[in-house]
């Protein structure tokens, strides 16, 4: 029975290291092509909010962090991209979040150009309810876009909010706490980059330099 219990104890031991080994093959395997997967989405979404005709630089290699906890969500570092022409600025997109989704935190993008306006915003990761919430999503619907082309004209904050709460934005049919959560990050987004636009332009570069033999092409 003892000798039973041990070769069975060997057995297993010898499958979960062999398991083990192979999900580190495939771990390496294919870490080289979700990298450069996520890495043709990001110029993918990049390229809808500042459109390629806008600058000649690599923005996705032409960033710089900021941390702001009330203008960027929490804490934590986040990328400011920066889209240039001739050298000279044209827009900045800036990674934020927002804590207020209905479901939790909402991850995005927010593009602004030197006047002040809106170039346009994609949502990077919620878990919104799917029918309501997840209107805020491109593939799914195109309210997004309401933000293209707006901006903080005079400083007025006013209409920066859900027509439910006096604003110009419109909310879902039942579902109000994402969009006004939307909203907001927007319009906190586009204060931090009308606020400290020279200075995130002038920030020295932060981001990993473009290898050439990488594979990543703009698409």
């Amino acid at each position: 029975m003892k000798t039973h219990l041990k070769r069975s104890g060997i057995t297993l031991t010898a499958f979960a290291l062999v398991t083990t080994g192979l999900i580190a093959i495939t771990n390496e395997l294919t870490a080289p092509r979700i990298k450069s997967q996520e890495q043709q989405q990001l110029q993918k979404i990049l390229g809808s909010i500042v459109p390629p005709a806008l600058h000649d630089n690599d923005i996705e290699h032409d960033c710089t962090l900021v941390t702001d906890a009330n203008l960027l969500g929490d804490d934590s570092p986040k990328t400011v991209y920066r889209a240039r022409l001739q050298g000279e600025p044209v827009a900045l997109v800036l990674q934020t979040m927002t804590p207020d989704g209905y479901s939790g935190d909402i991850d995005l993008l927010v593009g602004v150009n030197l006047a002040g306006k809106v170039t346009g915003v994609r949502v990077l990761k919620h878990q919104e309810t799917p029918g309501l919430g997840d209107k805020i999503d491109i593939r799914i619907s195109d309210w997004i876009l309401s933000f293209d082309g707006k901006g903080m004209d005079n400083g007025e904050q006013k209409n920066w909010a859900v027509k439910k709460d006096g604003g110009q934005f419109d909310q879902f049919t039942g579902a109000t706490i994402t969009p006004r959560a939307m909203v907001k990050a927007v319009k906190n987004a586009l204060l931090l980059a009308s606020e400290q636009q020279q200075t995130l332009f002038a920030a020295p570069n932060q981001c990993q330099p473009h290898n050439s033999d990488s594979g990543d092409h703009h698409e």
